[in-house]
């Protein structure tokens, strides 16, 4: 759920922070499971990349689209191979207090899509590049019909 959604008076954007236009719900992976298990979670559920996270939702990395190409480019087997060895360890993320522009320059920056929401070295939610556009919409259009 993103709070952004429930905005009910127009104000400026920017004074919008990363807490209030995540999705809180987020679909994520394991370092064991296999790059076909995350192939289908990607398909199923509509998005590029999954949070690798521990038993205690600690992000460790993150698994991309470009990830499970690369793998069956080099010839790899997606139900022999562990997402632990295609994933990208070294994951940009925001806190839940960082602002509506960081973000905006993040994501541009390093031509990311989504971008995961961290509380310490926790996953709390994830922010995609249509939920900055939606918290543009929320917070600049309420209430005109569009």
């Amino acid at each position: 759920m993103r709070k952004v959604e429930w905005i009910s008076q127009r104000c400026d954007p920017k004074t919008l922070v990363a807490h209030q236009l995540m999705e809180d719900e987020v679909t994520t992976c394991f370092s064991e499971d296999t790059a076909l298990t995350v192939a289908h979670r990607l398909y199923d559920g509509n998005v590029g990349s999954l949070p690798v996270v521990d038993p205690e939702k600690t992000l460790i990395g993150i698994v991309t689209e470009f990830d499970l190409l690369q793998a069956i480019e080099a010839g790899k087997n997606l139900r022999d191979t562990p997402v632990a060895t295609i994933m990208i360890t070294k994951v940009m993320t925001v806190t839940e207090q960082t602002p509506f522009m960081e973000i905006v320059t993040l994501l541009q920056q390093y031509h990311l899509i989504r971008v995961p929401v961290v509380r310490g070295n926790t996953l709390i939610g994830i922010l995609a590049r249509r939920d900055i556009m939606l918290g543009y919409i929320k917070a600049t259009d309420v209430g005109s019909g569009g």
